[in-house]
């Protein structure tokens, strides 16, 4: 067999163990940070205008969120909203730095497809549906507010749920979330002059640190071996049939 041959063979093997990292690493994604889930059965519960739709032309929240320790590899980003809409897409951002009537600086943006599915919560004659959207970033240590604003055609209406922390994962500053709408009136303005906001019911998911899950090893490990192998049979007399 010619070395040029062997040599492409082996890559794709290569390639191959390490997509297959890839995939596993993905799978390993986790909750870095919950602000909670909504309940219905608090007497301040509450829920604000996140949306682009066929009433509002937009209103958004925005829900701070703490990196500390290793750099965070973000996979994808959620809202909880009480909402009828039939939504199509999703605008996301991250930003740091917001301040009463200052948006601060947007760190990462986007427009995606988002996967919508129930959280088995309800509030107000909505139904709750959790909104998230895929992203590929890392986040260095600090803080940092997260927005996902469901888009839709509809002339109907969401709402991020609020919350008081139930269920909640990582560190969340409260009374430090935002809300942005030039429909409404509001230029980044702390959400609770809109009622009572401590945090908006929002997530992050993705991966903490750089170092691969132990499956991702094995796989790499894998194909690196089998590139070992077959220019141990090369030096040997080759591979059959090869």
């Amino acid at each position: 067999m010619k070395q040029g041959s062997l040599m492409k063979k082996l890559m794709l093997v290569a390639t191959a163990a390490i997509a297959l990292a890839s995939v596993s690493a993905a799978h390993a994604a986790t909750t870095l940070y919950y602000s909670g889930d909504f309940d219905a059965g608090n007497g301040n519960a509450n829920a604000l205008a996140n949306e682009v739709d066929g009433i509002v032309n937009s209103a958004a929240t925005y829900d701070n969120f703490t990196v500390s320790g290793a750099v965070w590899h973000v996979t994808g980003l959620f809202t909880n909203d009480l909402t009828n809409l039939n939504i199509t897409s999703a605008n996301w951002e991250i930003r740091s730095g917001l301040s009463e009537g200052n948006g601060g600086t947007v760190v990462f943006s986007g427009s995606a497809k988002p996967n919508v599915s129930t959280t088995g919560r309800s509030g107000f004659g909505f139904t709750e549906y959790q909104v998230e959207v895929p992203v590929a970033f890392d986040l260095n240590p600090g803080v940092y507010w997260l927005s996902v604003q469901p888009v839709s055609s509809d002339a109907s209406r969401s709402f991020n749920s609020n919350t008081f922390g139930l269920n909640a994962v990582g560190v969340h500053t409260a009374n430090n979330d935002y809300f942005n709408s030039a429909f409404f009136g509001a230029n980044f303005t702390n959400a609770n002059n809109e009622g009572a906001f401590p945090a908006f019911s929002a997530g992050v998911l993705g991966t903490a640190g750089g170092v691969p899950e132990p499956s991702t090893w094995a796989l790499m490990l894998l194909g690196f071996g089998a590139m070992g192998a077959s220019l141990r049979a090369r030096r040997n007399g080759g591979l059959a049939k090869a």
